[in-house]
């Protein structure tokens, strides 16, 4: 540049083309890089799939608390979710506390979807006749859709969104369903009431998912409508009079807490058998087929070589590999042998299973099931106490009016599998617990009062459920509650058999359990 200065050079455009194209390349890289940091503020921190319910890391499942209209991707579960909505909506500013149904809204497996789908037909029925068909009770039910995953592995997520729910407008006052008895429902359950949340359980049937097991109460504030695994069990033997020589169990091995306590049920039956347990191994997520079926295959075999007085065999384990196994019975070698399965409820499942051989029913295979409830339970016949036709009736009335507006439409709806009658009975527990806590004065209960209701639910405080009565003892478990026998038929669904009874007959009129 010697006898020039830069001035000259800018003037002269020596510069002038390299610098616009600096510029250019500053500006370029400038939005390529908010372009970059754009897409991953949206792929990393935007999870959301609708108020109060988002994608945790590494997931796609939806998981918390949701509060709007929100299906969970599930079509079938659509008009329900919008009349919940209606429902909410028409509700007034502080007139209302808020009841949680928990189920696994993003499960995939079809038996599981129709299962939540009539859990959920239920409670929407129960908080309808709460908010309609009371006399003007108080306070007003609103509901929403707890979900902790599809095998409730994300359950602490939902519960830190429940436990925040608990003042403010929300008020949540409950939590109602739960769904299957798992290990991971278990801990959300135990955290749950941990907290002072009041838990009431519909289709849980485990042992070790109760109070007063043992002389102690891990889940204070917990109230259920089923009864236990031993409770089922106790129904079964009275009314199928299992001899110990002449039955053989067949279990799932390592077991879930479903499982281990009907096995365990089971296994006082069976004192004295000739015949050791036959254990299965299924896949940690039971609604998964795994190889269970070769299992079954070989047991079938052990099966035909008892001795010809065999005729009964106890199967502990979930509806999968229930499916599995009537199915590899079907293909059994002694076919001119008669046997009948008995299982826990979750036989009800296979009343719409397509995949089930329902060929292998017949005159020499029965499978027979304790359900949680049965719309036939309750006709000609039935007992006088522990339940009634009129309290079912009370029910079929209200789904007749949810056919159409202002209470439906909700889709169709199915009570052969129990799951809508004991889910409409856990809300109406719940709404009973929630007023009978309102402290004079006032219309809403305070939270830690509403599980102090539970020892009181009996005698003339009973719920008149349409699964029968519902009468609570101390630790919040139904005594002699009515358990449905029901048979597989091999034209499709099921049978009604008869009411079996834990004590092995109804309760009395009082209906107050003993010392």
């Amino acid at each position: 540049m010697t006898g020039r200065g830069v001035g000259t050079w800018l003037r002269e455009g020596v510069w002038e083309i390299p610098l616009r194209r600096y510029l250019a390349l500053l500006v370029a890289a400038g939005l390529v890089a908010a372009l970059v940091v754009g897409v991953r503020t949206v792929t990393h921190d935007d999870r959301s799939c609708a108020p109060g319910v988002a994608r945790p890391e590494g997931s796609t499942e939806c998981v918390g608390v949701a509060t709007t209209a929100f299906d969970f991707g599930h079509p079938q579960l659509r008009p329900t979710v919008r009349a919940i909505a209606r429902e909410n909506a028409r509700l007034k500013a502080g007139s209302y506390v808020t009841v949680a149904v928990m189920l696994p809204y993003t499960s995939t497996a079809a038996a599981s979807l129709t299962d939540i789908q009539h859990e959920l037909q239920g409670a929407y029925l129960a908080q309808y006749q709460a908010n309609h068909d009371s006399n003007g009770e108080a306070p007003a039910i609103r509901l929403v859709l707890a979900n902790p995953g599809a095998t409730s592995q994300y359950w602490q997520e939902m519960v830190t969104r429940l436990a925040g729910m608990t003042g403010g407008t929300d008020r949540l006052r409950a939590v109602a369903g739960v769904g299957q008895s798992t290990d991971n429902n278990k801990r959300a359950v135990r955290e749950l009431t941990r907290l002072g949340i009041p838990v009431v359980g519909s289709s849980i049937t485990a042992d070790d998912l109760a109070d007063g097991q043992d002389g102690k109460d891990p889940y204070p504030g917990l109230a259920r409508v089923s009864p236990t695994n031993t409770d089922e069990a106790r129904a079964l033997a009275s009314f199928a009079k299992v001899s110990a020589g002449r039955a053989l169990l067949v279990y799932d091995r390592p077991g879930d807490p479903y499982t281990r306590t009907l096995q365990k049920s089971f296994l006082t039956l069976l004192k004295g058998s000739p015949y050791e347990p036959q254990p299965f191994t299924p896949p940690a997520d039971r609604s998964q087929e795994g190889t269970t079926a070769n299992t079954f295959r070989q047991i079938t075999n052990l099966v035909c070589d008892t001795s010809r007085t065999t005729d009964t065999i106890l199967f502990a384990g979930r509806h999968t590999q229930l499916r599995q196994f009537i199915n590899a019975l079907g293909g059994r070698g002694c076919q001119d042998r008669r046997f009948t399965v008995l299982t826990g409820d979750e036989g009800s499942y296979l009343t719409g299973e397509a995949r089930l051989n329902r060929a292998a029913l017949g005159p020499t295979l029965s499978v027979r099931y304790t359900a949680l409830a049965h719309p036939d339970a309750w006709g000609p016949g039935s007992p006088r106490t522990g339940g009634s036709a009129a309290d079912m009736a009370t029910l079929d009335a209200l789904l007749k009016s949810a056919e159409k507006s202002p209470v439906g439409p909700i889709g169709p709806v199915a009570l052969e599998d129990g799951q809508l009658i004991i889910a409409y009975d856990a809300m109406r527990l719940a709404v009973h617990g929630i007023r009978q806590a309102v402290p004079e004065g006032r219309a809403v209960p305070a939270l830690a009062d509403v599980g102090l209701q539970w020892p009181q639910v009996k005698g003339s405080l009973r719920v008149a459920g349409a699964s029968g009565w519902i009468c609570l003892d101390v630790h919040g478990n139904p005594y002699d509650k009515a358990v449905p026998i029901v048979e597989l038929r091999a034209a499709g669904g099921s049978r009604f058999v008869t009411v079996a009874w834990p004590e092995g007959r109804p309760p009395g009129s009082e209906c107050l359990p003993p010392s």
